[in-house]
């Protein structure tokens, strides 16, 4: 009969850090392109010169940590709330941090999509069978949990819904939003929910199955020894014959 041959835990970790180094790489490649086409470097230092201009007319240091700022004598900290008041209503340096938070935001979207596309959706394409780089490398693979070879929807659903935008891109955005100041206990509460459900779903489903292969309706196997069939239809006809066989054998005992 049909059985499923779970990849083992140990493969699927190092499968995953091999992986994880690869989308590194390209995110950060990517990543590196995407500053210079856009000039990253030089927006970021048109705004240090605005913050510099205010450092020199007030006498200050903008980069002061909390800790010495709390030592500074009444009159100096009065400069820094002076100066904050009026880099607020500075047009030129909202205007130029803006461009900054938008710069960020593309890059890193951009980046981490490229890099999950190229490892994790035009590479298992390739190779068949669900298997990236990691996965080949450790003979593990991807099917559908019904036992039929992952089909490119269900490849795209994994790697670019799934692991893509819910397991990595949703938590950038928010750490990114609580550093900015944009968020706080809200942007936390979701993060913890999506650790909290990528445990959880780790710890208590039967095949080990997080959000990506739930969301795609896919499981991870080992290669060596699970049966993958191309269609729904050779499926059912392989159980069909062990269902016949299964009977000739019960008619063969009882004769």
């Amino acid at each position: 009969m049909y059985d499923f041959q779970k990849a083992d835990m140990w493969k699927r970790i190092s499968a995953w850090l091999f992986d994880f180094i690869m989308i590194g790489i390209v995110i950060v490649g990517v990543a590196w392109g995407l500053s210079v086409a856009f000039k990253y470097d030089a927006h970021y230092e048109r705004l240090e010169s605005c913050y510099d201009k205010y450092e020199s007319e007030y006498g200050i240091d903008l980069d002061i940590s909390n800790e010495d700022y709390n030592e500074l004598s009444d009159e100096m900290k009065q400069k820094y709330l002076d100066a904050g008041e009026k880099m607020q209503n500075d047009v030129e340096i909202r205007a130029r941090y803006d461009i900054i938070v938008n710069l960020v935001l593309l890059i890193t979207t951009f980046s981490i999509m490229l890099g999950y596309l190229l490892t994790e959706f035009i590479v298992p394409l390739f190779f068949k069978n669900g298997q990236t780089l990691g996965k080949k490398i450790f003979g593990i693979g991807v099917m559908r949990s019904d036992g039929v070879k992952v089909t490119p929807l269900q490849m795209f659903l994994r790697s670019i819904m799934g692991k893509c935008t819910v397991e990595t891109l949703v938590p950038v955005f928010v750490i990114i939003m609580i550093v900015l100041g944009v968020t706080g206990i809200v942007g936390i509460a979701i993060l913890a929910a999506i650790i909290l459900s990528e445990i959880v779903l780790l710890i208590a489903t039967k095949e080990r199955t997080p959000i990506h292969d739930i969301m795609s309706g896919t499981v991870t196997v080992d290669m060596a020894s699970q049966m993958i069939f191309d269609s729904p239809e050779e499926l059912l006809a392989y159980k069909q014959r062990c269902h016949e066989e299964m009977v000739n054998d019960t008619k063969e005992q009882t004769s």
